[in-house]
C-alpha cells in the first residue's frame, strides 16, 4: 500500500465569492491541502458570517478577521493626506485594502504553521500583482499559489465545479455579469456590457449614489475640520475615521457625488474601463486638496504633486510595503503639520464645490491681495522683480536662441489701410 501524501497547509485569501469558494475544494483536491480560509472585513456589506459557514462546510478552517477600522486609520487616512488618485480619477480603494488583507493572511499564516499562500486571482487582473508583491515582502519564505491562473476556468465552468461538489453560492448564473468588490472607501464595478465604453453605465449598476431623478432639490452644506491633514469632525461632530467615511458616503452619495468612469491603465499593461462609486473620497479629496492650497506654500504644493504621482503608482502597483512607499508617507505626513482648519462645502446635483476656508495657519494675506483701498502691496518692488524676471529672456532674445519672428506672424486676411480710410 503506497504512503499517503502529506497533506500541506495553505493560508487562502478568502472572499466568499464564485472564485475563493471553487478554490477551497480546488487546493483540497488537486494539492491534497488543509485549506485555512481567512475573511477579512474591509467595510464590505456582505454576511461575511455566511461565507464562513459555507467554507466550513468545505472543510477549511475558517478565521473572520474585523479589520475596518485598521483600515480606515492606517490605510485610507494616509493615502488621503497623499491626495492619492491613480490616473488622476481613481482614488485606489481596491489596492488598498488588498494590502491590508495581504497582510491578515500572513499573519495567520505564521500563526497556524501554514506553508502556503493562495488568492483567487485571474491572470489578466491587478489584484494577483498585489497580493503576490505583498507576500513576497511580509512571507518571502512561503510559496504563492494562484489556482485560478493554473486553471483558468470560465464562470461557467466554475459554476458547473461548484454544482458538481455540493458547493452553495450565493448567486446564480442569471444575475448581472458584474464584477463588484466593496470595501469602506469605495465600490468598484467591470464587466459586462461595461466592457464597451461606448455603453452608459446603467442605473442599476449603482448602489451608493443617485441618478439625476433621486438626487435631492436643495443643496447639503457641510464643513469638514481637519487636523494635519485628517479630518476629525462633521459640522463640529467629532468622529472616527470609520464613521466619517461612512457619514459621508450617505450624505455625499444621496446627492450623486462619487460617480467615476474612466479608462484605466493596469499594472499588466492592458486597458481597461472601471467604473466606481466613492462619495465620500471625492468630498474629502476636494475639502482636502482646498485647505492645502490655504496653508502649504507653493514650492511644496509643486514638490506634493510630484511625490503624490509616485505615491499613486505604487500603491496601485501593489507596493504599499515599500521603503520608497514609506518614505514618501513620511514626508507627505510631515508637510501635513499646518493643513488644519475648517472647509465649507456645497453638496449638490453630483457637483462638491468648495465654498469656505478657514485655518490658523492660512498663508493668505487679504491685504495683500485685495485691489482695495486696503492694498497692502508695495506696487514700486514691481519694477525691479520685472527687470531680474525678464533678464534672461532677454539675454535669449539677444543671442538668438529665440527668435520673435518665430512667434510674430501677420494676420493672412489683414490688409494695410490708407491714410483716408
Amino acid at each position: 500500500m503506497a504512503p499517503k501524501k502529506h497533506k500541506r497547509k495553505v493560508a487562502l485569501a478568502y472572499s466568499g465569492g464564485l472564485d475563493t469558494s471553487v478554490i477551497v475544494k480546488w487546493l483540497q483536491e488537486n494539492l491534497n491541502a488543509d485549506v485555512v480560509a481567512v475573511c477579512v472585513n474591509v467595510g464590505q456589506s456582505e454576511d461575511l458570517r455566511a461565507h464562513a459557514v459555507r467554507a466550513r462546510e468545505m472543510g477549511a478552517e475558517v478565521h473572520v478577521i474585523d479589520a475596518v477600522h485598521e483600515f480606515a486609520t492606517d490605510y485610507i487616512m494616509p493615502a488621503l493626506r497623499a491626495n492619492l488618485l491613480y490616473g488622476g480619477s481613481y482614488p485606489a480603494g481596491t489596492a488598498l485594502a488588498r494590502h491590508l488583507i495581504c497582510e491578515k493572511v500572513v499573519q495567520v499564516a505564521k500563526m497556524t504553521g501554514a506553508s502556503a499562500l493562495a488568492h483567487g486571482c485571474t491572470a489578466k487582473g491587478n489584484d494577483q500583482v498585489r497580493f503576490e508583491a505583498s507576500f513576497a515582502v511580509l512571507a518571502p519564505e512561503l510559496e504563492v499559489i494562484a489556482p485560478i491562473r493554473i486553471w483558468a476556468p470560465s464562470r461557467e465552468e466554475e459554476m458547473e465545479y461548484a454544482a458538481s461538489h455540493g458547493i452553495r453560492i450565493p448567486f446564480a448564473m442569471s444575475d448581472p455579469p458584474y464584477s463588484i468588490d466593496e470595501n469602506l472607501w469605495g465600490r468598484s464595478i467591470e464587466g459586462g456590457n461595461l466592457e464597451d465604453p461606448l455603453v452608459e453605465p446603467p442605473e442599476d449598476v449603482f448602489l451608493w449614489t443617485s441618478g439625476p431623478d433621486e438626487m435631492p432639490n436643495e443643496p447639503s452644506i457641510v464643513t469638514v475640520d481637519f487636523e494635519h491633514g485628517t479630518p476629525v469632525s462633521v459640522d463640529g461632530r467629532q468622529m472616527r475615521p470609520v464613521e466619517l467615511v461612512y457619514y459621508l458616503n450617505t450624505l455625499a452619495g444621496r446627492h450623486g457625488i462619487g460617480r467615476i468612469d474612466h479608462i484605466e491603465d493596469r499594472v499588466i499593461g492592458i486597458k481597461a474601463r472601471e467604473v466606481y462609486e466613492y462619495p465620500a473620497a471625492v468630498a474629502l479629496l476636494a475639502a482636502h486638496k482646498a485647505l492645502e492650497k490655504l496653508t502649504l506654500s507653493k514650492d511644496v504644493l509643486d514638490f506634493k504633486l510630484h511625490a503624490e504621482q509616485t505615491y499613486a503608482q505604487l500603491v496601485y502597483g501593489g507596493k504599499w510595503f515599500t521603503t520608497l512607499r514609506k518614505g514618501i508617507q513620511t514626508l507627505v505626513d510631515e508637510l501635513q503639520q499646518p493643513v488644519t482648519g475648517d472647509v465649507k462645502m456645497k453638496l449638490y446635483k453630483g457637483n462638491c464645490t468648495v465654498i469656505g476656508l478657514s485655518s490658523p495657519n492660512s498663508l493668505y494675506d487679504s491685504g495683500l491681495a485685495t485691489f482695495g483701498t486696503e492694498d497692502a502691496f508695495d506696487h514700486a518692488a514691481a519694477d525691479g522683480f520685472l527687470k531680474l524676471y525678464t533678464l534672461p529672456l532677454k539675454a535669449c532674445a539677444k543671442a538668438g536662441a529665440v527668435k520673435a519672428d518665430e512667434y510674430i506672424h501677420p494676420r493672412p486676411h489683414a490688409k494695410a489701410k490708407s491714410a483716408g480710410d
